[in-house]
């Protein structure tokens, strides 16, 4: 069987800016998705706008066109279709990691994957794991969590109209989907833990969220825990219940703790950071890379792709110069 110089896991932003770079240094890669391309941001509301401005989404030096301040999911949808073919980037969808070994004498690595074709093995001298966070949910653990009307995504607003709409969680996600319901038509209330939204809510979103909150137009629970939900409600402490026909759970995400512990990687149990090395992005597994998300633990909010699409780079660099180093010793 043939040894690649580098898979990826993962063709988000960070997955495609290492692939960028392992192809302009020469390097023979793939990419391994277990999904679509950039999944995490096909997954995200249908009419989202990103919080940052277009030349920090850009990776590869290609620019990202268009017309407003900030871009939106479909731009950019459409903006990493135009970057995998200008740099004809190898990417397998549909083939989801399972697994990891190394060998202990000669190093090389062996990833196990499957797909609807079934379970494969592919070798390569290194790995990074561009996996991100947002397929994995943060589980409140409570009684009726898997409801068919309970989700931990919130998409589009249409279908709630007229319905009776629970929205937990107090970030950006969960303002934005609370204010697009309730211009959809739905009746909607706010869910939230602590006593205050979160202070990192988009600046636009703020004031428009604050003032439907105090008009009433958005009633809002603060300083309170979802303990259940039936069929027709959500059960909060203090001691409430909530009519609902839908419930979106956006209480945030988290990496692929299981993944990457399968393949050997440790986590820290409190933070969920894997460790690796700041300056090489190597895990505690040689040779094995992290990039993008997947570094920012249980605290997302750090690393996005304004940060995360460097990652690559770096870490090929430091690829390319050990296989160079192994390549004159033979």
């Amino acid at each position: 069987m043939s040894v690649r110089d580098l898979i990826i896991v993962g063709a988000g932003p960070s997955g495609l800016a290492t692939a960028i770079a392992a192809g302009q240094a020469g390097l023979d890669y793939t990419i391994l998705e277990k999904g679509v391309l950039v999944n995490s941001i096909y997954q995200f509301p249908v009419h989202m706008s990103f919080f940052t401005t277009p030349e920090l989404l850009e990776i590869g030096g290609l620019p990202l066109v268009t017309p407003y301040e900030k871009p939106t999911r479909i731009e950019a949808l459409k903006y990493y279709r135009r970057v995998a073919e200008k740099f004809d980037l190898r990417i397998e969808f549909g083939r989801q990691v399972t697994g990891l070994d190394r060998d202990a004498a000669t190093g090389v690595l062996t990833v196990t994957s499957t797909s609807s074709a079934g379970t494969r093995t592919d070798r390569a001298r290194a790995v990074v794991f561009a996996i991100g966070y947002y397929d994995h949910p943060n589980r409140l653990g409570v009684p009726g969590e898997d409801l068919p009307h309970v989700s931990h995504y919130y998409r589009d607003a249409h279908s709630c109209y007229r319905q009776r709409v629970v929205v937990v969680g107090g970030k950006n996600s969960a303002a934005e989907a609370a204010l697009e319901l309730f211009r959809a038509g739905a009746h909607v209330t706010l869910v939230h833990r602590r006593s205050t939204l979160g202070a990192s809510i988009k600046y636009w979103v703020k004031p428009d969220i604050d003032n439907r909150i105090a008009e009433g137009s958005i009633p809002a629970r603060f300083n309170t825990r979802v303990v259940a939900i039936t069929p027709e409600a959500v059960i909060v402490d203090p001691p409430e219940s909530l009519p609902a026909d839908r419930v979106f759970l956006l209480t945030g995400y988290h990496a692929d703790f299981t993944l990457l512990e399968a393949c050997g990687l440790s986590i820290d149990p409190d933070t969920g950071v894997p460790a690796y090395d700041p300056g090489t992005l190597e895990s505690n597994v040689p040779n094995v890379f992290l990039a993008g998300g997947v570094l920012a633990g249980k605290d997302t909010a750090p690393i996005f792709i304004e940060n995360g699409r460097f990652h690559g780079e770096r870490l090929v660099k430091v690829l390319a110069d050990r296989l160079q180093a192994a390549s004159a010793t033979r």
